[in-house]
């Protein structure tokens, strides 16, 4: 995203620039002229100090964008519905509007307040508040839409405020207590910063839960009924729950039941590390795939799978990133960090092709 672009930042003003063609067009008339040129100036000024202090609130520089893989770090946007603070991975984030009326759909879930349409995508806006059980926002005209892609799709949910953005340390996240992470619920990270709590929101359950045929298919309809056991290992590091549930119910399905699951990447490595120890070169006899999310608290993907591919004896286990994040223009990461296969969700036949491929 060009940050330094007007129009983007601020689409219901993009009228105020077409002064500028009048400028040029309109022929000198005296001292008028002059003084309408003197009022331009200024105010494109005004307007630029605007659009450098949103910057400085809303983005960071473009150089300080995180575009290192495999540094356990992280970058969280900031956003508020009525008092609470609530957090999104950045790299989700597509860009950050002020609301706008949606366009209204019949007869549709209650959470999705409509449609709009952005640089020729139609969106659904999703409203935040009421799925969380928050009351509205007292001023519309003073929201943001948080414009978010994952899953191969683009959606705006509708917050009340957007602060800041964070750079973290992916073991600064706690994991929820177990009273709080179960399969309806869409946390999946607490951040403490100066003395207050930002909730990591888990926003492909979110979307599961108001549009499932946006989030995940029915996989027990693909499943055929010629399957062959296999005894292959899989470790399977997976942060939410109800994606976890959703592996444990299909990877039997097409042959593989011997699953070990954990909720973040540091207990994952301090796994495989003591099959490392334990095993040796023979490791493989205890595992052999570790398939990863990307986000996770304690430690993310991409830093696992750079710490397994620089291991001596673990280097050779066959990674495979399953992920919402996976888009055409964030696969270099997983590249950089030696990923040999990276599948977005939620494309499980093909996950479960590339077990098959991978799994010798």
């Amino acid at each position: 995203m060009n940050y330094t672009d007007k129009s983007r930042i601020f689409p219901q003003k993009t009228q105020v620039y077409g002064i500028s063609g009048i400028r040029k067009t309109q022929k000198a008339r005296g001292c008028g002229l002059a003084f309408l040129q003197l009022l331009l100036k200024i105010y494109d000024n005004y307007l630029k100090s605007i659009i450098f202090k949103f910057k400085e609130v809303f983005w960071l520089e473009r150089s300080s964008i995180l575009l290192n893989s495999g540094t356990n770090e992280v970058e969280i946007v900031e956003f508020g519905i009525q008092k609470a603070a609530l957090g999104i991975n950045v790299i989700k984030v597509k860009e950050i509007i002020n609301a706008i009326e949606p366009i209204s759909i019949p007869m549709s879930h209650p959470c999705l307040e409509g449609i709009i349409q952005l640089r020729g995508d139609i969106i659904p806006v999703i409203d935040l508040a009421k799925f969380l059980n928050f009351t509205p926002s007292v001023n519309f005209h003073d929201d943001k839409y948080i414009v978010a892609e994952f899953n191969q799709s683009i959606y705006a949910f509708h917050v009340h405020s957007v602060s800041r953005i964070h750079r973290l340390s992916w073991d600064m996240i706690e994991k929820p207590t177990d009273v709080a992470q179960n399969t309806q619920n869409c946390v999946i990270g607490i951040v403490r910063i100066e003395q207050r709590m930002i909730l990591l929101l888990d926003f492909e359950r979110i979307m599961v839960d108001i549009a499932p045929e946006m989030g995940m298919p029915d996989l027990s309809r693909k499943i055929s009924a010629d399957v062959i056991a296999s005894d292959k290992g899989l470790v399977i590091a997976e942060d939410s729950p109800m994606l976890r549930k959703l592996l444990l119910d299909y990877l039997p399905q097409i042959g593989y039941n011997n699953l070990t699951f954990f909720q973040d990447g540091r207990d994952a490595w301090k796994y495989l590390s003591e099959v490392a120890d334990q095993y040796g070169a023979n490791f493989s006899d205890k595992v052999s795939m570790l398939i990863t999310d990307i986000e996770m608290p304690q430690m993310d993907g991409h830093f696992l799978t750079k710490s397994v591919k620089q291991h001596p004896v673990l280097k050779d286990l066959p990674v495979v990133i399953f992920s919402s994040l996976i888009t055409d223009t964030l696969k270099h990461k997983g590249e950089t960090v030696g990923a040999d296969a990276q599948v977005s969700k939620p494309e499980y036949e093909r996950l479960g092709e590339l077990i098959k491929e991978l799994c010798l």
